[in-house]
Order: structure tokens, then sequence, then C-alpha cells
């Protein structure tokens, strides 16, 4: 029994973690002034179930991401890992996966067989985010902004030929973005896993401890659980708060989900 109990780490063993995320509904958002949604939910009964004292902070997605950088004992979610971004974090995941799709207005059906048919073309991206380093470190002409709301109204315009965007099945992705037929995916480009990036302080054993936690949770179907909780919902009912970089959960890993 003695030997059972030294092998499983006590929930003040572990260091207080600092997470951080980015307001995208329903993945991530303010329900009652709480962090809440698809992703949250996921981290934060990984965490508790671990034992891990943490607070959970919604942010502009560039100081959300910076501060996982910089800051010791913080992670940021759901964060895409790539090439690029592979030696600067310790990686807990996929939470998820995603598809990168290029968009275009309906009334100029682009006939895209590779990405490399997009080359001429100028592609909307959102500023900082995976798919603009992707494309940017490619050679390929993007045009980032800092709010990817923008990029629609551009295409629609003409001021660019492409949207560069994240696909996923359980954000109905290309329902929503499709401007009601005005806009239509032409080509899925890439299929990347999105994670819980951690900070290069992050114990190696917590790391460790938090992957073995999420692939038990997505054995016992709790990930699906949580998804299901958010079927319907796009977060922008009256409790799902917008102004997300204000308000900070302290959670000490006992709070139930």
């Amino acid at each position: 029994m003695a030997a059972a109990k030294s092998s499983a780490a006590a929930p003040d063993a572990w260091p207080r973690l600092a997470i951080t995320g980015e307001h995208t509904p329903p993945t991530s958002m303010l329900v009652d002034g709480k962090p809440a949604g698809r992703q949250t939910d996921k981290v934060r009964e990984m965490l508790e179930r671990v034992g891990v004292p943490h607070t959970i902070d919604l942010l502009p997605w560039k100081r959300a991401y910076m501060k996982a950088q910089r800051n010791p004992l913080t992670c940021v979610y759901s964060t895409t890992r790539t090439a690029e971004r592979e030696a600067g974090f310790k990686w807990v995941g996929p939470i998820v996966q995603s598809d990168w799709v290029l968009m275009a207005r309906a009334d100029r059906p682009l006939r895209l067989r590779t990405l490399e048919d997009a080359r001429p073309l100028r592609i909307g991206t959102y500023a900082g985010d995976a798919r603009d380093e992707f494309l940017r470190s490619r050679g390929f002409t993007v045009e980032a902004v800092q709010d990817d709301a923008v990029n629609p109204e551009k295409l629609l315009l003409n001021r660019i030929d492409l949207w560069a965007v994240a696909s996923r099945p359980e954000l109905d992705t290309m329902r929503r973005l499709g401007r009601d037929g005005q806009l239509v995916p032409v080509l899925v480009f890439n299929r990347v896993g999105l994670y819980l990036a951690c900070h290069p302080s992050v114990p190696d054993r917590l790391v460790a401890r938090m992957n073995a936690m999420l692939d038990t949770m997505r054995r016992d179907g709790s990930l699906n659980r949580i998804d299901r909780r958010y079927d319907g919902r796009t977060g922008n009912d009256r409790r799902a708060g917008k102004n997300s970089g204000q308000n900070t959960e302290k959670n000490a890993g006992k709070q139930p989900l």
C-alpha cells in the first residue's frame, strides 16, 4: 500500500500552472463570468484529475501565446503543434484535430488541386496564427490582420483571393463561415493537432502525467461527453461574455467540472 501511495503524486506535489487561452466560442469563452467551452472543459478536467492547482485566463491570442512562451509554469491552449513551434514548448494532447482550409468566393470558384496552386494568390490570415506562420515561412503572399473577422469581408470585397481558416467538425465551421453560401471551401491543405503547449519549465514528469490522463479521458469517453455538452452551442447566448481578457478563474484542482 505504501508503495502504491509513493508512486502517485499528491495534488500539492505539483506546481501551480497558469493556463491561458483565447475567447473563441464555443471552444473557449466566458459563461456566467467563468472560462468554459469544449476545449476549456477538457483542459480543466484533465488538470483536476491529475491534481494540478491552476488558473485559467482568456486573453487575446498573441498575448496568451506569448505568456506561455515567456513565463515559467505557463501553458496555452488550443495551440497548433507545428515543426516551427516544436522545440519551444512541451506538449500535452492532442486535445482535438483541425483541418486547415482555404476559402474563396462562391462566385469565383478557384480550382486548387494542391497548395502550390495558390502561390500566385493573396491569402488572408490571422496575425500570429499557425496558418499565418506556415504560409509565410513557405513564401506565400499573405495579408495578416489583427482580427480574423475582417478576412471574410476582405474576401467579399476582392481585397484578398483566399482566406486560410481552421475547420473543426464540432464547431460546424464551414456552415458558420460560409456567409449563407457566399464563401466556399476550395482546398484542405493541412491537418493538425491542437494541444496544450507548456513552457519548458513545466516538469517532464507532470507533462507525462497530463498526457496519460488525457489518453485516459479519450478512452473512457470523457472528451466525447464534454463535446456533447456543447452540441448546438455557439457561445453567443446571454451567458457567454465577450470581454474575455479581464477574467481569471482561480482553481485549486478541486472544483467539479
